[in-house]
């Protein structure tokens, strides 16, 4: 039995879904844990392409069952709205989707705060992808949040609702001057998602419970990425929970003892989407050459990312953070026919050689990366699957990696398609 957390290494974006997709076939249960619909994975089976926001990849899977934990915050529309497109791709979903009483909703207001506050930043705004997550969790933590078991009793709902409906709209009125929000119509909306939603409800610790009784594998999924985690990011510029391991076991009611792997998901390069500090990133017309090369398009939003090269002082804060037993390495592909590739080693700051994470926002933003420099390969890695048929230098720049980072690279992903994966002996 084993019982698995996949982590996003860096910002996000890393292929989750897929190394999800693929190591599903090994469990019984697929878990998200924290985040919301402002994740986007992506899973392409044979000519059919799934992009998901809040159900686990693993719903593509007929013989497995997906939770959603009490870490994710839930926009009731975008999940009902991604159960009527799984349906009507053919895949059943009643019966195997479980999602948490004690999750917290997104509502209309939290959307309208998050783009007013965005706006009222100006350039120093985070980058949000404006779907109220933030706000969300920010009602969360400051008890004013409404959670989807608030749905099954009407007068409970109709209060939290009109108290919260009050102090928001005061805000969106005398803070931001935008327009008010009207009662009735989210009321009446939330209603009519509750009949909806009520069947797949569920006291989620208490089904990952009997699941270890019963001695069931279980793979746990985070959205985003270690580096923009609340606590242990670039913050400010970071999501609103916690992506990193620790957060599979608070977002579930899972006990940590009970983990067995923790599996980290990196790209072969690094990459970021909205505001921050990005110490590799590529500038120019190779940043541009480079983005279409690699699709580098939010699944999301459609926000172009940024990108740069692999940036090992970052990697080796995330392997100390989530003690990775190893890494899925993906869009290896993307490298194929560059002369030379580099990595980032150390960061200089003023004089100063950084070869460690700093938290101080002015070193992250101006320091310069000391790169060491490997050469490429000019040849396609797309149609190999033996991991030893790999070009010699495509070889020795995973190795050197592994060897900066002290952790084993075991999958190696070479295109979007399940087939293309390279397992490593």
């Amino acid at each position: 039995m084993a019982n698995i957390v996949i982590v996003g290494t860096l910002f996000g974006d890393e292929g989750k879904g897929k190394i999800v997709d693929l190591l599903t076939q090994q469990v019984d249960y697929v878990v998200r844990f924290q985040g919301g619909n402002n994740a986007g994975h992506t899973v392409e089976i044979g000519d059919e392409q799934y992009i998901l926001h809040l159900i686990p990849s693993g719903i593509l899977h007929k013989d497995k069952m997906c939770i959603i934990g009490n870490g994710v915050v839930i926009d009731p529309k975008c999940l009902l709205d991604e159960i009527k497109f799984l349906e009507s791709r053919g895949m059943s979903v009643g019966g195997r989707l479980f999602i948490s009483d004690i999750a917290h909703m997104i509502f209309p207001y939290h959307k309208v705060l998050d783009e007013l506050r965005e706006q009222k930043k100006g350039k120093k705004k985070i980058g949000t992808t404006k779907r109220g997550i933030g706000p969300a969790y920010a009602d969360k933590v400051s008890r004013m949040g409404i959670r989807m078991i608030d749905l099954l009793n009407e007068n409970i709902f109709k209060e939290k609702l009109s108290m919260n409906l009050e102090e928001k709209n005061d805000l969106i009125k005398n803070v931001y001057n935008g327009e008010s929000l009207s009662f009735n119509e989210i009321f009446d909306s939330y209603m009519r998602y509750a009949e909806q939603i009520k069947p797949y409800l569920a006291q989620i610790p208490h089904i990952l419970h009997k699941a270890l009784i019963d001695k069931k594998n279980i793979l746990f999924e985070g959205a985003q990425g270690t580096m923009l985690d609340v606590d242990f990011g670039t913050y400010p510029y970071v999501t609103s929970s916690n992506p990193t391991a620790g957060g599979a076991c608070i977002g579930t009611g899972f006990a940590p003892s009970k983990i067995d792997e923790v599996v980290g998901v990196t790209k072969a390069y690094s990459t970021r989407v909205g505001e921050g500090p990005f110490t590799t990133e590529f500038s120019g017309s190779f940043a541009d050459w480079f983005r279409k090369q690699g699709n580098e398009y939010g699944a999301t939003t459609g926000r172009p990312r940024r990108c740069g090269w692999f940036d090992c002082v970052l990697m080796k804060y995330s392997v100390l953070i989530n003690q990775f037993d190893y890494l899925a390495m993906t869009k290896l592909d993307v490298m194929d026919g560059l002369e030379s590739i580099k990595i980032c080693t150390v960061y200089k700051y003023k004089g100063e050689i950084f070869d460690v994470f700093q938290n101080d926002l002015e070193i992250l933003k101006n320091c310069e990366p000391v790169y060491e420099e490997l050469p490429g390969w000019q040849e396609s890695t797309k149609n190999i699957r033996d991991y030893n048929k790999l070009p010699k230098n495509a070889l020795a720049y995973i190795d050197r990696i592994t060897q900066f980072l002290g952790v084993p690279i075991k999958i190696v992903s070479v295109g979007a398609k399940r087939e293309a994966t390279i397992f490593v002996d």
